[in-house]
């Protein structure tokens, strides 16, 4: 038996309870692991208000966690008893202590990095990486507009971005978050709560715009992002964090020749192959001290609606975990 997060109906953070479930062995592909870390995200809020129905009810949510593997399949191969892994999963069930997994969706934890660090930016440095290489390449001389730059996924952007010799112009909600954000490698950062963040980033850039500007605050941000762009600037959209994005005509775009994505980590890691060449590259950025992330907020698997509360509120910085064992 495991304990789990459970929940049985969409709602608020009380819907999320703790349950004893049953986690059988591992079938072929497969192996057991005992989870020592999990990651919480935005993603988690969504699934469970219902705004994204991706969850089989009754269900365990949860994307990502951190562990130790106890047992293998058959024809498990690369995985042994006493490896410590990470995994990302679109699959769900990673708010619990114990669970059986693919293998092939697992990635080796190096030495040098334990097991909340691992947790608390598996998902959000693989999105970064995907953000910044393969959805648009970012390089010297660029401009860039990252909202909500003290989250987790932003500090870790703005970290690896200004890495690559780009001039990154944040925003954040209050002085405490523009301090972590400048820390971060912001050139300059917006307070949007007491200042139009659209005039403020043309003002910066002389009125040009930004070459690429990354939303994942969504409605309340999105038409602003287009207006912050310079001509042929890149919008990506890769979270609704105030909600999702109302229709718009593709005709605004002829603006300034605009581009937008929309892209899903999901799609960008899939596969063995892929997943390890981009989780290499995330640990590589790690290791020589590019991506410097802050210690996670960790609460016990069972405040998980606490969690889910706090993100929403906005008021973390950084990453957030449950601990199985607290």
């Amino acid at each position: 038996m495991a304990d789990a997060i459970v929940m049985r109906a969409p709602g608020g953070p009380e819907v999320l309870r703790l349950e004893a479930v049953e986690v059988g062995a591992p079938g072929p592909g497969q192996v057991r692991i005992e989870q020592t870390a999990i990651g919480v995200n935005f993603h988690d809020c969504y699934v469970r208000s219902g705004l994204y129905q991706t969850l089989a009810l009754p269900g365990v949510p949860g994307l990502e966690a951190a562990g130790v593997v106890t047992d293998i399949g058959a024809g498990v191969a690369g995985f042994a008893p006493g490896d410590r892994v990470a995994y990302f999963t679109s699959g769900y069930g990673g708010y619990a202590s114990a669970r059986t997994i693919d293998a092939n969706l697992l990635v080796k934890v190096p030495d040098g990095v334990d097991d909340r660090t691992a947790a608390a930016v598996l998902l959000k440095g693989l999105t970064v990486r995907m953000l910044i290489a393969d959805v648009h390449e970012i390089g010297p001389g660029m401009t860039i507009l990252v909202h909500a730059a003290a989250g987790g996924v932003g500090l870790l952007l703005c970290q690896w971005a200004a890495s690559l010799g780009a001039r990154v112009i944040g925003t954040a909600g209050s002085a405490e978050k523009a301090a972590l954000a400048k820390a971060a490698g912001c050139d300059a950062v917006v307070l949007y709560r007491e200042e139009d963040f659209v005039a403020r980033v043309k003002a910066l850039t002389d009125g040009r715009g930004v070459d690429v500007a990354y939303d994942s605050v969504g409605r309340d941000t999105f038409m602003g992002s287009l207006d912050c762009l310079a001509e042929r600037g890149h919008l990506v959209n890769f979270g609704q964090a105030s909600g999702p994005v109302p229709p718009f005509e593709i005709a605004r775009l002829s603006q300034g020749s605009y581009s937008i994505t929309r892209p899903m980590l999901f799609h960008y890691a899939k596969g063995p192959e892929r997943l390890g060449e981009m989780s290499a590259a995330l640990f590589r950025a790690l290791g020589d001290g590019t991506l410097a992330p802050p210690p996670p907020m960790v609460l016990p698997l069972r405040e998980a609606g606490a969690a889910h509360r706090m993100l929403e509120a906005r008021e973390t910085t950084g990453a957030v975990l449950l601990d199985p064992a607290g």
